[in-house]
C-alpha cells in the first residue's frame, strides 16, 4: 500500500481529500502525524507554485510521497482576489467567517450577474527525488449576498453553483465531491498516482 503524506494540518481539507480518493489502495496521513514539521512559506506567484513547494518540501522531510494542495477563490469583480491569499484574506486574525464577511463588504453594491467567481485547486505530487506532477482543477460559480448552509469550509457558504442554485455549504459533501475544483484536480492526480504505484510495484 502506498502511503501519501498530505501537506496540511487542516482536518476538513484532509477529510475532503480522503473522501475523493477513497477506493484507492492508499494510506493518507497528514502533518498532524509528524512533529517538528518544517515551515512552508507560501510565497508562490500562483496556486501551482505553492502546491509544488508543499509537496517537495514534505516529501524530502518525510522521505515519502507527498501531496501538496493549494486552492482558493477568484472573484471577477475583485480582479481575481482573494486568489492565493484566500485563507488569509481578512488579515492576521483571519478565519472563515471574517474572510466571508470581507468578501461581502467588497461586493456590497455588485449585482448577482456581476458576481462571477471560480475556485481553483492545484495538486502536486512529489517523492524523495523531487516533483512528480502538478495538476489543476476549476469550478465556476457565483458569490451570494449572504452565507447559506452549514457544510464545507472556507468560502463554501457564499459560493453558489448556478445549476443547483445553492451554495457548496447547502449542497453538502455528496454533491460537492463530484463537481468541486478539488475533485477535478484530484481526478487528474489519481491517474498519475496509479501509474506511480504500477511503476514502483507498490502492493
Amino acid at each position: 500500500m502506498l502511503e501519501i503524506v498530505v501537506a496540511t494540518k487542516n482536518k476538513k481539507k484532509l477529510q475532503e481529500i480522503k473522501e475523493i480518493l477513497k477506493g484507492f489502495n492508499l494510506k493518507l496521513s497528514s502533518l498532524k502525524n509528524y512533529s517538528k514539521v518544517p515551515r512552508i512559506i507560501e510565497n508562490g506567484k500562483n496556486f501551482k507554485e505553492n502546491a509544488v513547494k508543499k509537496a517537495v518540501k514534505i516529501a524530502r522531510f518525510s522521505n515519502k510521497v507527498a501531496l501538496g494542495e493549494d486552492s482558493g477563490l477568484c472573484i471577477d469583480a475583485l480582479n481575481g482576489a482573494p486568489g492565493i491569499y484566500s485563507a488569509r484574506f481578512s488579515g492576521r486574525d483571519k478565519n472563515d467567517e471574517r474572510n466571508n464577511q470581507k468578501v461581502l463588504r467588497l461586493l456590497c453594491d455588485v449585482p448577482l450577474n456581476k458576481r462571477k467567481a471560480h475556485y481553483i485547486c492545484a495538486v502536486a505530487l512529489a517523492d524523495k527525488h523531487g516533483l512528480v506532477v502538478v495538476v489543476e482543477g476549476r469550478c465556476d460559480g457565483l458569490i451570494g449576498f449572504e452565507p447559506k448552509g452549514t457544510r464545507g469550509f472556507g468560502y463554501d457558504p457564499l459560493f453558489i453553483i448556478p445549476k443547483y442554485k445553492k451554495t457548496f455549504a447547502q449542497l453538502g459533501e455528496k454533491i460537492k465531491h463530484r463537481i468541486s475544483h478539488r475533485y477535478y484536480a484530484l481526478i487528474k492526480a489519481k491517474k498519475i498516482i496509479l501509474k506511480y504505484i504500477e511503476k514502483s510495484n507498490v502492493c
